[in-house]
C-alpha cells in the first residue's frame, strides 16, 4: 500500500508482492516483519532467511520508471531513493588478458550515492520502515551498511542507531555524526546483535540487519534490493558465466541468486551465472567441505567489509543452486588485486581486490574456462576502506 504521509518521501508497494517464503523449509508467511527469518526454522535452532513471493513477475526488463527501471521486480517499485542503481558495467580488457579470461567486467557498485552496494538494501529496507510506520531504525554494522543506512534514514526523517565496534575508522564515525545517526560501540559482534535484538523486541525499533545467533541474513525487504543488480545486468545485455562476490553473511550473494532465478523463470535469460563467494578466511569453504553450518569460524582480516565468524544458509544455498562455490583470498593477495584493478582505473575497497585473486584461483582449478565471461562485483570505493 502506498505511504500517504506527505511529510516523508513517497513510496509505492509493488501490488504483486504477495507474501514471504522460507528458503529452507518453504513455509509461507503473510507480509510480516520477521527479522529473525523463518520462525519455525529459528525455533528448531537452524535459522533461515525469508524471500519475498510475488503473484506475478514482469515479462520485460523495462519497469515502472526510468529512474528505477527494476522497480516492478522489488517489494517497493517506487522506493525512497538517493539515486542508487544503474551502476556501470566496466570492461576490463587488460586485466582479463593478464588473467587469461576472454571477457572480464566489473559491476561498479562504488558509484552508488554513499559509495557502496549497501544503498540497494537501504533504499528498500528504509522504504519498508516508512510503510509500516516505524519511527526509528537499528542495525549492526561498522562500515558501509552503517553509513548507507544513516544517509537513507536522514532522507526519510527516521532516527537511526548503529551498533558498531569501538575502533571504527574515523571517516565512518565522522559520516555517522554528520548524518545524524546514534552510534553505540561494543567489543564483540555478538554483543552488537544482542543490543539490536533488545532494541527491536523491547523498544519496537525497525531492524535493518541480522541479530540472530546462529546467524541469518538481513531482513527480507532489504535483501530483495540486491536483485536489482541482476536485473540491470540483464538489461545491459551482460549476464556473465561467473560472478565473483565478496561475501560476509551472503545478503548480496542471495539477492543476486534470486534476481537471476526470477529472470530465468520469466523467460528473459536462459541460464543463471555461477556465483562464487569470496571470503578472507575459510568459513563457507569449510561448510561446503562438510562442517556444520552452525559453527563459529574465527579468523582475522583487514577486509573489514567481509569479516565475521558465521555462515548463513542463504549463502550456502546460493552457491549450491548456482553451481558455484567459495574461494578463500588472504589480505596480501587482495592488495595485489586492488593494485591490478587500479591499473584499469578502478579504486576499490580491499575485498574488491580479492575478486581478482579469486579468478586466478578458479582458473587454476579449472572451474573457469578461458572462454568465459567473468564479472567482478565491485562492492565499494577505495576511499571507504581503512586498509
Amino acid at each position: 500500500m502506498p505511504n500517504t504521509n506527505q511529510s516523508v518521501p513517497r513510496i509505492e508497494r509493488n501490488p504483486a508482492l504477495s507474501g514471504l517464503r522460507c528458503i529452507r523449509c518453504e513455509n509461507l508467511y503473510p507480509l510480516l516483519d520477521l527479522p529473525g527469518g523463518c520462525p519455525e526454522c529459528e525455533a528448531a535452532g537452524a535459522p533461515s532467511s525469508l524471500a519475498a513471493t510475488y503473484s506475478s513477475l514482469p515479462s520485460g526488463l523495462i519497469a515502472s520508471s526510468a529512474a528505477q527501471p527494476w522497480g516492478d521486480w522489488l517489494p517497493y517499485r517506487q522506493s525512497l531513493s538517493l539515486g542508487e542503481g544503474n551502476t556501470p558495467l566496466v570492461e576490463l580488457p587488460k586485466l582479463g588478458a593478464e588473467l587469461g579470461v576472454q571477457r572480464l567486467t566489473a559491476k561498479n557498485e562504488g558509484m552508488n550515492p554513499t559509495g557502496s552496494h549497501k544503498d540497494r538494501m537501504s533504499a528498500q529496507a528504509v522504504s519498508r520502515a516508512l510503510d509500516v510506520g516505524a519511527d526509528s531504525v537499528v542495525l549492526a554494522s561498522s562500515g558501509n551498511a552503517a553509513v548507507s543506512a544513516a544517509a537513507y534514514c536522514a532522507a526519510a526523517g527516521l532516527a537511526c542507531e548503529v551498533a558498531t565496534y569501538g575502533d571504527v575508522p574515523v571517516p565512518f564515525v565522522r559520516a555517522l555524526g554528520l548524518l545524524g545517526a546514534r552510534r553505540v560501540a561494543f567489543a564483540r559482534a555478538h554483543d552488537r546483535w544482542r543490543h539490536v535484538r533488545q532494541r527491536v523486541e523491547l523498544d519496537g525499533a525497525f531492524a535493518l540487519t541480522n541479530f540472530s545467533l546462529p546467524a541469518v541474513g538481513s531482513p527480507v525487504f532489504g535483501v530483495e534490493g540486491y536483485k536489482a543488480i541482476a536485473i540491470e545486468c540483464a538489461a545491459q545485455g551482460s549476464v556473465a558465466d561467473h560472478i565473483i562476490v565478496p561475501t560476509a553473511r551472503g545478503d548480496l550473494l542471495w539477492g543476486l541468486h534470486e534476481g537471476f532465478a526470477q529472470l530465468r523463470q520469466s523467460g528473459l535469460i536462459d541460464r543463471e551465472p555461477q556465483l562464487w563467494a569470496v571470503e578472507p578466511f575459510a568459513r563457507l569453504s569449510r561448510v561446503l567441505a562438510g562442517e556444520s553450518l552452525q559453527g563459529e569460524f574465527a579468523g582475522s582480516t583487514e577486509q573489514f567489509s567481509i569479516a565475521g565468524s558465521t555462515v548463513t544458509f542463504q549463502q550456502l544455498k546460493a552457491v549450491r543452486d548456482s553451481g558455484g562455490g567459495a574461494v578463500v583470498v588472504r589480505d596480501m593477495q587482495a592488495r595485489k588485486g586492488v593494485a591490478a584493478l587500479a591499473r584499469e582505473g578502478l579504486w576499490g575497497e580491499l575485498c574488491t581486490g580479492a575478486t581478482v585473486a579469486a579468478v586466478e584461483q578458479l582458473m587454476q582449478q579449472g572451474c573457469i574456462a578461458p572462454s568465459a565471461h567473468v564479472m567482478l562485483l565491485f562492492t565499494a570505493r577505495g576511499d571507504r576502506d581503512p586498509a
